[in-house]
């Protein structure tokens, strides 16, 4: 873990997260400035607390939606905001619900281990350790994985999982390797560890890239690989939809096409010019949708607002249009660093106990609105109770188009100027007034709908 004992210095903010000395010309300076009386610092977190260990959410989400979390704590606050704890717990109720995850955690770490003796290990692979037809491959065919299947598998749901270890594993090496904190095997391993272990749990949706760069702010943030892990599983209930692809569609597909009738309504001129460019499917945004990946960025930034990232092409079926996938990587750190702050407005107090008791149901309390994130309440408000994770992320790529609406108009003549334009705005957008413009465009379009 990366030692938190130094002074909070709003122009040492990157020094939490250190970046290898081969990297510091590749890796941008660190946008995230600490803002005194707003950020949510450690003794304001503390301060929040009962003595039994009551959590005034009201106060924190505050202070977060103002100023952002401070690096030392935001594992810790994270486990809340991603309704992984209740509020309204005690302290001894959490610490045994956290031992109790870790025990679970644990059991199917050994359960994996008993597959692939690697888990577990501090080792991972890189390389198939199977055949796709489930035979058992010959040592020489593998380089430096220490380990292969040994007898045939003939179990689908076994196949499908040791399958795309060696996937999981080519992603882990590429991920945050800016950092020091992998430069350790072993940390790399923990990373891989938990999406192999998650993978194995939902063979439906199985293992997407991306997913990595979801995972590794939990690596880094919480020391307890168990923790780390049900961080990640609370952060994929509300994105897992995105990764959910067939041959013919993709599951950010949903909100491309409520970003497209975002735009319809409350920019009609610019909607019909995208139109008219052959861009009505708004494929240029899926990155920023995505609202996952974020490489070859400040880390630091990316977790302020939150870490987007998009997925690989093989997973989509877009044929011509593939190529606006990959936009500007400095624009991707820009618009991934809004999600931390979509967590805190989006925040829904009765998460905790719809994502332990999804059975049971959840009825919206009137008089507990304050403990809503801002965006979350308007909805509520409105009389709006279907799901809708991650929509201010469609508000937020309108407000990214906003600002570009006059260039967009006289400047792009295809799809291919959209995104050169859109990637302009690297290192120049202010992603809290881009923040304040989404929940504009929101009020809005739902006072136009």
């Amino acid at each position: 873990m990366i030692g938190w004992g130094f002074m909070w210095k709003s122009e040492d903010m990157q020094g939490f997260f250190p970046v290898r000395s081969e990297c510091q010309a590749d890796v941008p300076r660190t946008r995230f400035k600490s803002r005194v009386g707003k950020t949510l610092s450690r003794r304001r977190w503390h301060a929040a607390f009962t003595k039994d260990g009551h959590l005034d959410m009201e106060r924190v989400l505050r202070r977060i939606q103002r100023g952002g979390i401070h690096p030392s704590i935001k594992g810790e606050v994270w486990e809340f905001l991603l309704g992984g704890y209740d509020p309204d717990s005690t302290f001894d109720e959490r610490t045994k619900l956290r031992n109790h995850r870790r025990e679970q955690y644990y059991a199917w770490k050994e359960e994996c281990q008993k597959m692939v003796p690697l888990v577990g290990s501090g080792k991972f692979v890189t390389m198939a350790i199977v055949a796709e037809d489930g035979q058992t491959l010959e040592e020489s065919s593998v380089e430096n994985q220490e380990w292969l299947v040994k007898t045939a598998v003939t179990d689908k749901r076994v196949l499908q999982w040791l399958l795309v270890l060696s996937q999981i594993g080519l992603d882990v090496i590429r991920t945050d390797r800016y950092l020091c904190f992998y430069e350790s095997e072993s940390n790399q391993a923990r990373l891989w560890d938990v999406l192999a272990i998650y993978t194995w749990l939902n063979p439906d949706i199985g293992y997407v890239q991306g997913m990595n760069d979801i995972c590794s702010p939990m690596i880094i943030l919480l020391e307890d690989e168990a923790d780390a892990f049900w961080c990640f599983e609370r952060a994929m209930r509300r994105l897992r939809e995105n990764f959910r692809t067939t041959a013919t569609s993709m599951g950010v597909q949903t909100q491309l096409g409520m970003l497209s009738q975002v735009i319809k309504t409350v920019d009609p001129r610019l909607h019909q010019h995208l139109e008219d460019l052959d861009g009505g499917e708004y494929l240029f945004a899926i990155r920023m949708l995505m609202v996952l990946f974020r490489r070859e960025f400040s880390f630091l930034d990316a977790l302020y607002l939150w870490e987007v990232t998009r997925p690989h092409g093989r997973h989509f079926c877009c044929g011509q249009h593939l190529h606006l996938l990959f936009l500007s990587f400095e624009l991707m750190m820009i618009i991934r660093m809004w999600f931390q702050m979509m967590w805190a407005m989006e925040y829904n107090p009765n998460n905790f106990s719809s994502y332990e008791k999804p059975e049971n149901g959840t009825k919206q309390d009137p008089r507990l609105l304050k403990q809503y994130g801002k965006f979350e309440r308007k909805y509520i408000q409105s009389g709006q109770n279907e799901q809708h994770h991650n929509t201010l992320a469609v508000f937020v790529v309108a407000s990214v188009l906003e600002t570009k609406n006059k260039r967009l108009l006289k400047e792009a003549k295809g799809l291919d100027d959209v995104v050169q334009i859109l990637g302009g705005i690297a290192g120049n957008l202010d992603a809290r007034k881009a923040c304040k413009e989404a929940l504009k465009i929101h009020e809005k379009f739902l006072r136009k709908v």
